[in-house]
């Protein structure tokens, strides 16, 4: 080398060290989400396949559809009891070739079911018995498809009970003022509003919902005119999702035809976060962990007849990217159980190009396949019988068109609110799947920088596998050793208030050390897009989809985000500078119940201060038309804590809860705060104030 390519090369390595030592280090922070639950994704995705690779025979076939049937209880909440149907015709009539009669009946006392049974006028009976369920159309049994099929089945020689799932139809819930249309934005809000408040009980809108179809396959079943060994169950879109879940639990279905049902597991190859969430009751919580997913559903059906028809175009269209791909594969492996069986001509996969709907050429599939498994058929049908759609009053069974309007009764909402289940202790690190942090932990201090009066660290804390989270600690100059670290929590991440001048810095311009940190989901942690149609990832670049998502995988974003406060206290515990200081916590609004849970778990949190957080969990079961982050639900809650009692575990070190509010986001008294909240060492305010001296105490 010459001395002129000598000193080139110098040059450029001391330039190369200037930039090096002038980079900063910022990670994507988006990703780390995604990433973290793509990990939990693919551990279930695993487990579950290795379980399936040992289905070699029949033994260990019928080992796994016991497995499968007793697991979805567990998920879903339990078996219910068996009650009374109080079934009653309140009205029937007369077209060319069928007979309609409109049933009530209750599947739990007062929980009142509105369905139109669908009788045969030519045939013979016993006829094959068909339950037809519904997809998440807002008038249920009488949208147009549906009663084409439910005609067109009838005309063929089937007895077919359609019957309104909860939230459409004549049982919406949540009536807007013509008691004939949802106030929410769909009628899958009218099965995920009152959802999310079941789990905190320990129950499922997934159980409410299977069970309202197994009782109604058991008035079908004993009808007069139906052959009990020939009952099948069809529906399209939500509809075929709740076929999938009756198919789990009730071994009288001889036959099920799928139609563009939620035919896609959640754990899956290449997940794609937040995956494939979708409203309550299609979401199997806790499912991730056992290797337990939708497809897991038609296991207990083989080797009976199964037909699985897709829209081609919903892997864009309506559902995830993964709808295709991961249905043909999930597909695959239960062929090859039939196989096993024996009975490999008993299950088809069928593709439409058209969007997702019950078009003609789907509804011939249905009668076709029905015709051959349930009637013997030996010639197609090829053309659909004439049908002609009712008008909705036509088919209604509640005067009002309404059923609570009508005959009273049960919700949701109230059924759920009557739940009295006793409370048991439980540990919150397994209630809410918490990681506690190594003793080790530090910052990862990427620059520190100097401001006026104050030095600001920009720090990142690895909380969890694949997890940074990003933080601002300000430090004051020469301060007061015995003024606490405050460790400020907001709802909209770490950098709306960091600037000079503004609270932060005036924090630490008085002498405490302050760290606001970003928890996952918030702020530089807000989860980037996923891949796949702009219109179905918006739709589910929230954080509500993200929640469920966590729930699925067995590890609640509550837990999680508690995991990363934890995290933080642990840094600040081991900061050279901040050894041995008090940690105050600051929380405002949805990061009042997390900031609760840290404090419960972490001696080191010396005092507290809540401001606008929520009462209690029992008031989000109390009222009905609740707004609180769902990242704050946990399953089970209620069975074990509730935030009074978190914060009376904090005894003797000092909470102020100021400006609380109940479910609905009003305010609560402090006279009514006072009596939930009866601790001596709880200090209650009025005002949700966030300011220098509302912070440090």
């Amino acid at each position: 080398m010459t001395r002129r390519e000598l000193l080139s090369a110098l040059l450029a390595a001391r330039a190369a060290k200037a930039a090096s030592d002038s980079h900063v280090g910022y990670r994507e922070y988006s990703r780390c989400l995604p990433d973290y639950l793509r990990d939990l994704a693919q551990k279930a995705y695993s487990a579950r396949n290795r379980e399936l690779a040992k289905l070699t025979g029949a033994p260990a076939i019928h080992a796994r559809q016991k497995w499968v049937r007793e697991t979805f209880w567990k998920l879903a909440g339990g078996m219910p009891e068996i009650t009374p149907l109080n079934a009653r015709t309140v009205g029937t009539f007369e077209r060319e070739g069928y007979r309609v009669e409109k049933l009530l009946y209750e599947s739990v006392p007062r929980f009142h079911i509105a369905g139109n049974l669908y009788l045969p006028s030519s045939g013979a009976a016993p006829y094959p018995g068909v339950l037809f369920q519904m997809g998440h159309s807002g008038n249920g049994k009488a949208y147009d498809s549906y009663q084409r099929c439910c005609q067109g089945l009838a005309r063929l020689g089937y007895v077919v009970l359609a019957f309104d799932p909860m939230g459409q139809g004549e049982r919406i819930y949540y009536p807007n003022s013509s008691l004939r249309a949802t106030r929410l934005r769909s009628s899958d809000d009218e099965h995920t509003q009152p959802g999310k408040q079941m789990l905190l009980l320990g129950d499922t809108c997934t159980r409410l919902q299977v069970w309202d179809a197994v009782r109604s396959l058991d008035y079908l079943a004993a009808h007069p005119m139906v052959d009990p060994k020939r009952l099948a169950s069809t529906g399209q879109s939500g509809g075929g999702t709740l076929t999938m879940l009756l198919a789990a639990v009730d071994d009288r279905l001889a036959a099920a035809a799928v139609m563009m049902g939620n035919t896609e597991n959640f754990a899956c190859a290449n997940f794609n976060p937040p995956g494939s969430t979708d409203d309550a009751e299609q979401n199997l919580l806790g499912g991730g962990p056992l290797g337990f997913d939708r497809w897991d559903l038609l296991f207990p059906l083989a080797p009976k007849p199964l037909l699985v028809q897709v829209s081609a175009r919903d892997f864009f269209g309506t559902y995830s990217p993964s709808y295709l791909t991961s249905g043909a594969e999930e597909f695959a492996r239960l062929k090859t159980v039939y196989e096993k069986l024996g009975q490999s001509g008993r299950i088809a996969w069928r593709e439409t190009p058209l969007p997702h709907g019950l078009s003609y050429d789907s509804r011939m599939e249905v009668y076709n396949f029905f015709g051959r498994w349930l009637k013997g058929d030996s010639k197609p049908v090829t053309e659909e019988p004439p049908v002609k759609p009712e008008p909705d009053e036509t088919l209604w069974v509640a005067q009002s068109g309404n059923l609570v309007r009508t005959f009273g009764g049960k919700t949701p909402f109230l059924l759920n609110k009557e739940r009295v289940p006793p409370k048991l202790p439980a540990p919150v690190e397994g209630l809410l799947g918490v990681r506690r942090p190594a003793e080790t932990l530090r910052a990862g201090v990427l620059r520190r920088v100097a401001s006026k009066g104050v030095d600001v660290e920009a720090w990142e804390v690895n909380s969890d596998p694949k997890v940074w989270v990003p933080a601002w600690m300000f430090l004051p100059r020469g301060s007061d050793r015995t003024k606490p670290v405050v460790l400020a929590l907001e709802p909209n991440g770490r950098n709306g208030r960091w600037r000079e001048g503004d609270l932060y810095q005036n924090i630490a311009l008085a002498g405490y050390p302050l760290c606001v940190p970003d928890l996952r989901g918030i702020g530089d942690l807000d989860p980037e897009f996923g891949r796949g149609s702009p219109g179905y990832e918006r739709s589910h670049q929230t954080e509500e989809n993200y929640a469920w998502a966590s729930l699925i995988l067995g590890a609640p974003l509550l837990g999680q985000r508690v995991t990363d406060i934890l995290a933080v206290i642990q840094a600040l515990a081991n900061h050279p500078g901040l050894a041995g200081r008090k940690i105050r916590i600051a929380a405002q609004g949805k990061m009042t119940i997390p900031a609760a849970f840290a404090a419960a778990l972490s001696p080191r949190a010396d005092s507290l201060y809540l401001s606008g957080g929520l009462i209690s969990y029992r008031s989000l079961v109390d009222t009905e038309n609740y707004f609180h982050s769902f990242a704050n639900f946990a399953p089970k809650v209620l069975l074990h804590t509730d935030l009074p009692e978190v914060i009376a575990g904090l005894a003797p070190r000092p909470v102020a809860l100021a400006g609380t509010v109940d479910a609905a986001g009003s305010r609560v008294e402090v006279k009514s705060v006072g009596e939930l909240y009866r601790s001596s060492n709880v200090r209650i305010l009025e005002r949700a104030d966030w300011t220098l001296e509302s912070l440090v105490g």
